[in-house]
């Protein structure tokens, strides 16, 4: 077994492989840019070796400075995570060349299924169920469109190097097979260094069911059941589960061994994933091969007991794997929420900057800790809550990789079970300083489609494609917010009525009765009439009355804490309260279930006189174009004077290695533009002014 590893990665990846060397007793060495300096992963390896400047062009991609970081560490092993240059075969090839044992496949594996055009050709050698399309690389846009009308719309076109949702596009027409031609090939280009585009058809109402597969170099190969991985936006997984609520016993079995046939094809060695496409019949197409650890592998390690970067470790190192097919349990069900930096209310563009709060909900799973003889499977007990990150309060959530902030896992006894887990530990997951898709996450688990499992892969574009908003996450019962929001104002009243000093006759007095006034928007205010029973103070109990319904609620969180947690008519509860927004500082906010009001709890006096005040309407931007996120500024295709028609192009926004195009949403003028390409841009900062 290896003494030392080296993580050629960064975030929560990197911190997932450490936490399995430590357990295994392997040192780590960490690799880093300056954007990284201060990182998590950095702070938890044995050694730390800096890379170079923060675009990981200059420093995770450069594949001579991380074998350089090998050779000057003594690491005999290298762990790519995923990204950066995990699926690079030269890069493989270059470690085997240098003596350093790659933790993943042979680089020629990698080179058959790495390259999608390629790797379909061989599926179809291997008898794998394979979609129809245009497997070569196409030369011109032109070119597509043609192919495309020749397959039938709608096609998907990809890029062959691609992953993650770069790279790929899905047409409708031949305007959209033209423009995503181009988008495609640039972003390819720009984020893998390959260029080369293939079209195929694009199956309607699709699920996106993979195979986890694993292999070791004595020919043995083994399937660890399915993921999930239907909900997705523009292209990327949002929600994962093990196993798939659609597919039956016998699909299960046909795909898994599909997918074991395929990587004996390629001599597989490591952890893959073989991906497929499957339709309303269950029928089922091989789509890519993804040569590394997947995102989403925590909830494989779920329901088998494995853990699956040991299994990668230890067939590196040229063990054997320890247990056949029908050894592999397939217990209670698990569910992953990628939490990302975006903003979900500003059509999900991302968000950098400092992490002010960061606190997870309490986990009772820890990375690396399954086993698949382990005491928690012999006892039957299906674990809770596990949290994978690779930030910490106070961190920065930088511009130049990927989005996720952490990755939060559920275990449950069956699939209800585990979206109830999800639920209340989205509730206790604190984030402050940026914002994340927590509250989508939230509508997506609370849908009657998703809790049903009746779902595809167009789910999210098929109920918030229009964007998604405060209106678009139900809450079971929203008065409990309004209870809540007059329980902390009659607590603080509590805590002030207790200071001493106080003037005989001018003491902080309780009012039995309050008026929560829930903030709307454009002024359109509610207002709420509750009532209020005693506090026991002792307890952190009182019962409150509003809109006929009583909720006797108990909580002993300190007031300031954002986190408040305690019961509700019995029934236990996580919410998160705080005081005060950039453009509410008076206001109270709470949230709870994905859903969030802010409110002010009034004296019924100080309610009459609020209903008065007149509604100050915010300042007209219709005009101007501004910067939806942070990002770089590297295209804008218009000019002083330009007319421009509605849905013609105005700016282009590199941010979190994505290119996020602003169009026109009306006919105008173009009468100044404001900002410079190669500019950093901060959210709302003018770039074009309109006559």
């Amino acid at each position: 077994m290896f003494k030392k590893i080296l993580i050629a990665n960064r975030g929560e990846i990197a911190c997932r492989v450490i936490a399995t060397a430590r357990k295994m007793g392997i040192k780590t060495v960490a690799v880093y840019s300056e954007a990284d300096r201060d990182a998590r992963h950095v702070e938890l390896a044995d050694e730390a070796v800096l890379l170079g400047p923060a675009p990981s062009r200059e420093s995770y991609l450069v594949a001579d400075k991380i074998i350089a970081a090998c050779k000057a560490t003594g690491a005999e092993a290298l762990h790519p995570g995923y990204g950066f240059l995990s699926e690079n075969e030269d890069f493989a090839r270059r470690c085997e060349e240098e003596g350093i044992a790659f933790i993943g496949p042979k680089h020629y594996s990698i080179a058959a299924m790495g390259d999608k055009i390629a790797s379909k050709k061989l599926a179809n050698e291997a008898r794998v169920s394979t979609i129809p399309g245009w497997n070569d690389a196409i030369e011109s846009p032109e070119r597509a469109v043609e192919i495309a009308r020749d397959i039938g719309y709608p096609v998907m076109i990809k890029a062959s190097a691609g992953g993650g949702g770069k790279g790929l596009r899905v047409a409708f027409n031949d305007r959209d097979a033209f423009d995503g031609f181009a988008s495609c090939r640039n972003e390819a280009r720009n984020s893998f260094g390959d260029d080369r585009v293939f079209i195929e058809k694009f199956v309607e109402q699709p699920r996106h069911i993979e195979i986890q597969i694993l292999g070791d170099a004595h020919g043995n190969v083994v399937y660890l059941h399915e993921r999930e991985c239907s909900i997705q936006r523009r292209h990327q997984k949002v929600i994962e589960e093990a196993p798939s609520p659609f597919i039956s016993d016998a699909t299960r079995q046909a795909m898994g061994e599909q997918a074991v046939a395929l990587a004996k094809a390629v001599k597989y060695q490591s952890a893959g994933t073989v991906e497929f496409v499957v339709g309303k019949n269950q029928d089922f197409y091989f789509l890519e091969m993804n040569t590394r650890l997947q995102v989403e592998h925590p909830v494989t390690e779920c329901i088998t007991g494995l853990d699956l970067v040991e299994q990668m470790i230890r067939v590196a190192a040229g063990e054997k794997l320890g247990f056949t097919q029908d050894q592999i349990p397939r217990q209670g069900w698990a569910i992953e929420c990628r939490i990302n930096a975006e903003d979900p209310f500003r059509n999900f563009l991302p968000s950098t900057g400092r992490l002010v709060k960061y606190q997870p909900p309490a986990a009772d799973l820890v990375q690396g800790s399954e086993t698949l003889q382990g005491a928690a499977y012999e006892a039957g007990r299906f674990g809770g809550v596990r949290v994978d990150t690779g930030v910490v309060e106070g961190g920065e959530i930088p511009m130049f990789y990927d989005s996720m902030i952490a990755k939060l896992i559920v275990h449950g006894r069956d699939r209800d079970d585990a979206i109830a887990k999800m639920r209340a530990a989205l509730n206790g997951f604190v984030i402050r300083g940026i914002s994340s898709n927590i509250p989508f996450q939230a509508a997506l688990l609370a849908h009657p489609k998703f809790v049903s499992g009746d779902f595809n892969t167009g789910f999210i574009a098929e109920h918030y494609g229009k964007g998604f908003d405060a209106a678009d996450v139900p809450h079971d019962d929203p008065l409990f917010l309004v209870a809540l929001a007059a329980f902390v104002r009659r607590k603080a009243r509590e805590r002030a009525a207790g200071i001493s000093g106080q003037l005989p006759g001018h003491g902080v007095a309780h009012a039995a009765a309050l008026v929560v006034v829930q903030l709307g928007a454009d002024g359109q205010n509610v207002y709420h009439d509750v009532q209020l029973g005693d506090f026991d103070a002792a307890h952190g109990t009182m019962n409150v009355t509003v809109g006929g319904r009583v909720y006797a609620i108990r909580s002993t969180t300190k007031l300031g804490d954002i986190l408040m947690s305690g019961s509700v008519n019995g029934q236990p509860f996580s919410a998160q309260v705080e005081r005060g927004s950039a453009k509410r500082p008076l206001a109270m906010r709470i949230a709870h279930d994905g859903t969030a009001i802010e409110a002010l709890v009034l004296q019924p006096r100080a309610a009459d006189l609020h209903k008065l005040m007149p509604y100050k309407a915010p300042p007209d931007t219709s005009k101007m174009l501004l910067s939806p996120m942070p990002g770089l500024l590297v295209q804008v295709p218009v000019a002083v004077g330009q007319k421009v028609q509605a849905g013609e192009r105005l700016a282009v926004i590199e941010a979190m290695k994505m290119e996020n195009i602003l169009v026109a949403t009306q006919d105008c003028v173009v009468k100044e533009i404001r900002a410079t390409v190669g500019e950093s841009l901060s959210v709302d900062q003018q770039i074009i002014l309109f006559e």
